[in-house]
């Protein structure tokens, strides 16, 4: 995200998205490069949606075109159902948490969060903007190249509650389509701008074969609170399953940077594997 697409309502929006409860099920495994073998993910309590109730939309035609090149297609799961709510935490992971960082790439902050994660051997969550993985395509190869999970975080970081269909197909259509282009495979996973879901998001979002992922720890980084308050929300939050949400875009990411190299030797050293979730 750009720092001018911010809006002055974040606060209230991310308020709003806290109250979608807990997250619902789904048949995911989460493995990293050193971790055990996974196991399938159990249901989450007050889960809803399940798999064999679940609306199923057919998949937009975007999704439909054959890859350009002579690689052939990674493999795809099944299109997921369509869910009513987020997921907010993975269960059943062990002793395990997961990183996400949101907005970019941007060429000034994501190369040190890129090199922190590296030197721990560490793979993370990146949920992207179209505009900002379309000028910064390298990083997307890099942040792709290493290991960790690329995601659609739509193209321009709109209020989607308050695009037609045709405006949330537009957003997140783009920029599945580019990061295809780029690293070969269309995303598996989308954040919707603000944590702000509707029906719609949710419909379309399965359409293009993704399931939607929020947050357990909200770090709150993008108001630049400190980079002492960040890590102590981090390790305050950290627990086994949790989803930690970061900034590497969209305004001054230094705190974010300079929190991430404190927190994440601390959370290894407390026992806690990161990584990334699997899809079937």
């Amino acid at each position: 995200m750009k720092s001018d697409h911010r809006l002055p309502l974040r606060r209230t929006v991310l308020r709003l998205a806290a109250g979608l409860g807990a997250a619902t099920a789904v048949r995911v495994v989460a493995a990293d490069s050193v971790s055990s073998p996974a196991r399938p993910a159990k249901p989450l309590a007050g889960a809803a949606g399940s798999p064999a109730t679940a609306l199923r939309v057919r998949p937009l035609a975007y999704r439909l075109r054959p890859m350009t090149g002579q690689t052939p297609p990674r493999h795809r799961p099944a299109a997921p159902p369509v869910r009513t709510r987020p997921f907010e935490q993975l269960t059943d992971i062990g002793h395990a948490m997961v990183l996400s960082f949101d907005d970019g790439p941007d060429p000034l902050y994501t190369p040190h969060i890129l090199d922190t994660l590296r030197e721990h051997d560490v793979r993370a969550m990146f949920f992207l903007c179209g505009e900002m993985a379309n000028d910064n395509r390298d990083l997307v190869r890099r942040i792709s190249d290493e290991g960790h999970t690329v995601g659609n975080h739509s193209w321009s970081h709109p209020l989607v509650t308050k695009l037609s269909r045709a405006g949330i197909t537009d957003e997140l259509g783009r920029t599945s389509d580019v990061i295809e282009k780029i690293t070969g495979a269309a995303p598996l996973w989308y954040r919707a701008p603000y944590g702000a879901w509707n029906r719609n998001s949710f419909e379309i979002g399965a359409a293009m074969g993704m399931e939607p992922m929020a947050w357990t720890v909200d770090t709150l980084d993008w108001t630049e609170p400190g980079t002492g308050t960040i890590v102590r929300r981090v390790r305050q939050g950290a627990g086994p399953g949790v989803v930690v949400l970061s900034h590497d875009a969209g305004g001054d990411r230094s705190q974010s940077v300079a929190a991430l190299r404190r927190y994440l030797p601390e959370l290894l050293d407390d026992g806690y594997r990161l990584t990334v979730p699997r899809r079937r």
